[in-house]
């Protein structure tokens, strides 16, 4: 749409109240100047708001107003839907800041407009500019004026400067240091840049807290495989309950059996009792886990503070087609968290469960030096930590099985322990870690586990 504006002479005098007023003859005055002489809309908007402010200085001055009366746009003008009005009085403030420093720049008063409003200010040039001293310029007779400095101080051509005249201009020089404008900026400039440190600081120290792996190298090489946020990661807890039904069986069960629940099925065809099915029932039900492996499960979830790429899963609750989602950390053996069967085969050191109802640790391949077979004892058990891919997709897989709870937490600790970690990493001669398998040997006592050493391994090349 075309706009249509009224034409300066319309707000000249139409209203008795506007002759006399300098506030009206300074907005005239800057209207006529060369700097608005091509601003047409720019002009009448100007003159718009000055004559508000004057004819009605307590009403506000409504953008649709400017838009309708001013600039000819429809009477139910939608600012949410045309900002024209906001785009030209951002011209309208430029311009006459480029009046009061050129052509205005000898006025007393100048006009601004405040953000987020249409209302015109006058005020008082804060530092007046000294008008320059015409001098004869002897090769055309012209009277000119020369300002030295851009101080207001003035000479004569071909006359000496007064000395007097010399000192106020190095005065006003260093004066114009001192102005309060330059000052103020650099101040603003050096709080801002402090609060941009500080603020860097605490988000500094914030990552360091929260992420305090990320600055052990070792540990940081290790988990960033699983933390990246590349691909989600599952951490799988044991089921107390299936190593209770096999103990009291005295027969293993698959993972299958698992999803499927025959191992429940047996354990009540085997009990007589009336109250013991009922509890059996119950119980089977139930998502429980081992304390210890519960507690190692929250250290993990801790290298993710945020949960934004961690989650924790009861082996009850976990589903097939997510092993091949997303990344799966499984705490326990075979005969404690049965999802484990998925990987058992690919194992060298194997988890397996002894006459004696004691769990032992099978060498699949010995290399020279090494034993068949791994017995823990009432004070030191082993645990089997294997790092390997996922064969049936790119994610990755750890495997932290013990030959008891304690056991299986000294692996988690071993993990997570930068000194332990990179000592392995330095046996190794990597800087970054292959799949792996890795035998701990691990003292105990009841409930806590106290020491893990390196007892044998192996290495996988990383496929590409």
């Amino acid at each position: 749409m075309t706009a249509t504006t009224k034409n300066l002479v319309e707000f000249r005098g139409d209203e008795p109240s506007l002759a006399g007023n300098s506030n009206w003859m300074l907005a005239q005055m800057v209207a006529e100047s060369s700097a608005f002489s091509r601003a047409t809309q720019l002009r009448a908007i100007l003159l718009y708001i000055v004559r508000q402010s004057i004819l009605h200085p307590d009403e506000p001055i409504h953008e649709a107003d400017i838009a309708h009366r001013v600039l000819g746009r429809r009477s139910d003008f939608n600012p949410l839907d045309d900002n024209i009005v906001r785009v030209q009085v951002a011209h309208l403030r430029k311009k006459l800041d480029l009046y009061f420093s050129t052509e205005g720049r000898n006025e007393e008063m100048v006009i601004a407009i405040a953000l987020g409003s249409y209302r015109p200010i006058f005020s008082a040039r804060s530092e007046p500019v000294t008008s320059p001293l015409p001098f004869h310029d002897p090769k055309n007779g012209a009277l000119e004026s020369s300002v030295i400095a851009g101080e207001g101080v003035t000479v004569a051509s071909g006359s000496e400067p007064d000395p007097a005249a010399l000192v106020g201009i190095q005065t006003a020089s260093r004066r114009s240091w001192m102005r309060p404008g330059p000052i103020l900026a650099a101040l603003i400039i050096l709080l801002l840049g402090g609060c941009c440190l500080t603020l860097w600081l605490q988000n500094r120290a914030m990552q360091r807290s929260f992420y305090a792996w990320k600055y052990s190298p070792a540990v940081a090489s290790f988990w960033n495989e699983f933390l990246s946020g590349k691909r989600d990661t599952d951490v799988v807890m044991s089921d107390a309950f299936f190593k209770l039904a096999q103990d009291m069986t005295k027969k293993p069960f698959t993972l299958d059996d698992y999803i499927s629940r025959s191992y429940v099925h047996e354990l009540m065809s085997q009990e007589k009792n009336p109250d013991a099915l009922l509890v059996i029932g119950k119980v089977s039900a139930w998502s429980s886990a081992n304390p210890n492996h519960l507690k190692l499960a929250r250290r993990i979830l801790a290298l993710d503070p945020l949960g934004q790429s961690t989650h924790l899963y009861y082996a009850r609750e976990y589903r097939p087609d997510l092993i091949e989602q997303d990344n799966v950390i499984l705490l326990g053996s075979r005969i404690t968290n049965p999802w484990a069967y998925l990987f058992d085969s690919r194992l060298n050191f194997a988890v397996t469960p002894d006459s004696n109802d004691f769990t032992t640790i099978t060498n699949r391949a010995p290399a020279p030096g090494e034993q068949k077979v791994y017995t823990r004892t009432d004070s030191s058990g082993y645990c089997v930590v294997a790092y390997l891919p996922n064969p049936t997709s790119n994610n990755k897989v750890l495997l932290i099985e013990g030959t008891s709870v304690e056991a299986t937490e000294a692996g988690g600790d071993f993990l997570l322990s930068e000194d332990r970690l990179s000592s392995f990493q330095k046996t190794l001669h990597v800087t970054q870690f292959p799949y792996f398998e890795v035998l701990l040997k691990t003292s105990q006592v009841k409930g806590t586990p106290l020491t893990a050493t390196v007892e044998a391994y192996r290495t996988y090349p990383v496929q590409p």
